[in-house]
């Protein structure tokens, strides 16, 4: 069975999304991130990034990993792209030339949008986002989304996916990237062809599900 470390508010959302889509069978183990905590290391501390127990999981002591059998692997978008491969189905890529669209889409999302989206929702999890400091930081990272954000929307002219004519891996892995700046309205009006799409990709079944699980999480350690 696969086994899937990391809480429900964390990047492995991503991947209890992925698991949902394919209706696979899943066992969590929720790792809590050790910035929640005051002492994470403490005996009484829930597991966390920086256990011992996790760690012996994942060197790097960050989440989400997951373990397939005997096979261990972590990178939330990485791990998404491995659990299409595997399981086929229209999630996948269907030829070679679809999987290297999704593989040049999730390192396009990891590397040119997770940068900026990410400063975002950790102004408001700090409680930052009313200070000066924090609208610094938001209005920031917004004029730097302005570049790929033009790109995607003129891609998704015309079109209702990222790749071919269905919702696939790359659309899950940009629209959990997205997420984390869709307080940002505005942003999302300015880019009607995005904001459509994100909403088809949160329509589905499966997110919903994957939401279900996040709403039974405390929003504080």
């Amino acid at each position: 069975m696969l086994t899937i470390y990391g809480v429900y508010r964390s990047r492995a959302s991503r991947v209890y999304w992925m698991a949902e889509e394919l209706g696979l069978e899943f066992r969590s183990v929720p790792v809590l991130q050790a910035r929640r905590l005051a002492d994470p290391l403490a005996s009484e501390a829930p597991l966390n990034t920086h256990s011992p127990d996790f760690s012996a999981v994942n060197p790097m002591s960050q989440i989400p990993s997951i373990r397939d059998g005997e096979f261990v692997m972590h990178e939330s978008l990485a791990i998404n792209l491995y659990l299409a491969r595997k399981h086929g189905g229209p999630l996948s890529g269907q030829t070679v030339e679809e999987d290297g669209l999704l593989t040049m889409w999730s390192i396009w999302a990891a590397s040119q949008v997770e940068p900026e989206t990410v400063k975002i929702v950790l102004t408001y999890d700090n409680g930052l986002e009313n200070s000066d400091e924090g609208k610094q930081v938001i209005a920031a990272a917004c004029r730097a989304l302005r570049r790929p954000l033009a790109a995607l929307e003129n891609h998704l002219a015309g079109r209702e996916w990222i790749v071919g004519d269905r919702f696939t891996v790359a659309d899950l892995n940009i629209a959990e990237v997205l997420r984390y700046a869709q307080s940002e309205e505005a942003v999302f009006n300015a880019h009607p062809n995005i904001k459509a799409w994100i909403e088809r990709c949160q329509s589905r079944q499966a997110y919903k599900a994957m939401q279900a699980g996040r709403s039974l999480e405390p929003a504080e350690a």
